[in-house]
């Protein structure tokens, strides 16, 4: 069971509490906790100092006192006037992480919603009410805005919901479901969509995404390795503990593990070649290189999933700091340097297609017997060579930049909603890269048999081909393409 506002979120967790293998609740200490910071909340907002969204208006309008009586009002138009966002809706795991990541921090008692807000967000969550949300229109400071003003329209009985597939009004939902509509209070709005949710979940979903392909990146490049008749000497452990990154570490253990008990590999120890080209003996290095960069993105993730992100934050009956904890530059950056590490996986694969392609070493061109009449696999690179240029410019860091927004307020913005983004359709790429990739290699080790390769790759080469068979004469590969995409997307194939 896990705690909301106690105990401390991880990735894993947070997909098991979306996919309902991890109960999560709110405990009475919890309670107690949200209830004491409402009072401050309450307080402040019938006292006449003025405090930053609780008595005041937002942004530039920040000098403009609110009366009590006006404050429903004030929270109800935050969510409705920043609801401006555009685009197709964004996956629904990624609006049920949303609000799961947004309970959390609600519950660690800084932001003075009230316990009924919680408790309804909970309830969607628990009964697959996901809002739809715009992929975009946030600029990833003040927090993400525009998709958290959408994610929570919802409460209010406006904005939609998805059903199934079907896009459904929201007041038609909460009727069908016995609900009505919240009335907001003060500094619900600002707790609502102040945060850094929407990042934070592309981030998540990204990360879950990224540490299967840093594994299938090895077992495709071990597939490659035995099909090109590498040398397995450089991933010798004694050559990686004298310039020991943990991810270099990591990747050359793999390689061992996946080329262990290899006939294939045996066979050719002492071969003629003195070295392999570097999109197959440096795997450690490039492969370990993103596996690095992934480290340090689920360490920053995984702060951000446990701190709180909204603003004011309240403090005392008398003090609620309007700061910065909203603003998304601390996983915008390491979005961006994860975007160039996920490309770069896609990078090499494509690099070690081609060799195969080549004709060398005992592999025939274009990896067919028949060349000539046949093409065999020549053109499937063309796309790989396609989506890696498609990578390289999604690289463009958008925390580079920085438009200034509500009236030069907010004058610096991390784009960090656009960086998450972009980190996901990346790994999109790579998925595809390496299905390319894992088919050429498959076929490539059929011209090594008799030989026999390791348990793993073994087993992967059969469920390749279960949906992919040899290539024997030209036809048309578009499905073979996707039956592997699929295997990649389905998590399928076998890496530990």
């Amino acid at each position: 069971m896990f705690k909301y506002g106690l105990d401390q979120l991880t990735v894993d967790k947070v997909f098991a509490i979306a996919q309902g293998t991890l109960q999560a609740e709110i405990t009475n200490q919890t309670i107690e906790i949200v209830k004491n910071c409402r009072t401050k909340v309450e307080t402040m907002a019938n006292g006449n100092k003025a405090v930053y969204g609780i008595n005041t208006g937002f942004g530039p309008l920040c000098d403009v006192k609110i009366t009590p009586e006006e404050t429903s009002k004030l929270q109800e138009n935050l969510l409705i006037t920043h609801a401006v966002g555009v685009g197709n809706p964004i996956d629904k795991k990624l609006s049920k992480i949303m609000m799961i990541c947004k309970v959390h921090a609600l519950c660690q008692g800084f932001s003075g919603v009230r316990l009924e807000l919680i408790e309804r967000i909970i309830y969607f969550i628990e009964n697959e009410l996901l809002p739809i949300v715009p992929e975009q229109g946030s600029v990833g400071a003040s927090g993400d805005l525009a998709p958290l003003a959408h994610l929570f329209l919802p409460l209010l009985g406006e904005g939609e919901f998805w059903i199934e597939d079907e896009i459904v009004p929201a007041r038609e939902v909460l009727t069908s479901n016995g609900l009505k509509p919240l009335q907001l209070e003060a500094k619900e709005g600002l707790g609502l969509i102040n945060g850094t949710q929407f990042i934070l979940a592309h981030t998540i979903v990204g990360l879950k995404k990224m540490e299967y392909l840093l594994d299938l990146a090895d077992v495709a490049g071990a597939m490659s390795l035995e099909g090109f008749q590498g040398s397995a000497s450089p991933f010798t452990e004694a050559l990686h503990k004298i310039r020991p990154f943990k991810g270099n570490l990591k990747v050359a253990e793999r390689i061992r593990m996946l080329l262990k008990d290899s006939q294939n590999v045996e066979n050719h120890f002492e071969c003629e070649r003195v070295q392999d080209p570097y999109s197959i003996r440096c795997m450690p290095q490039v492969h370990g290189a993103s596996r690095n960069t992934f480290y340090h993105l689920n360490e920053l993730a995984e702060i951000e999933m446990n701190s709180v992100t909204d603003n004011p934050i309240v403090l005392s009956e008398t003090e609620a700091i309007s700061g910065g904890n909203f603003h998304g530059q601390p996983l915008a950056m390491a979005l961006d340097y994860a975007s160039i590490a996920a490309s770069e996986l896609g990078n090499i694969s494509d690099r070690r297609s081609y060799l195969l392609l080549e004709g060398k070493y005992g592999l025939p061109r274009l990896l067919t017997s028949s060349g000539g009449l046949n093409s065999g696999y020549m053109i499937p690179q063309y796309t790989t060579a396609a989506l890696v240029t498609e990578n390289k410019s999604l690289c463009f860091p958008p925390s580079a930049d920085s438009i200034p927004t509500s009236l030069g307020q907010e004058d610096h913005v991390s784009m960090g909603s656009i960086s998450g983004r972009q980190f996901n359709q990346i790994l999109g790429n790579i998925e595809k890269i390496l299905a390319i990739e894992l088919m050429y290699a498959a076929q490539a080790m059929e011209f090594r048999r008799p030989n026999t390769f390791s348990n793993i790759i073994e087993e992967n080469f059969k469920i390749i081909r279960e949906k992919v068979v040899k290539l024997e004469d030209d036809r048309i590969l578009k499905d073979d393409i996707y039956a592997m995409i699929a295997l990649v997307k389905n998590e399928s194939l076998i890496v530990n």
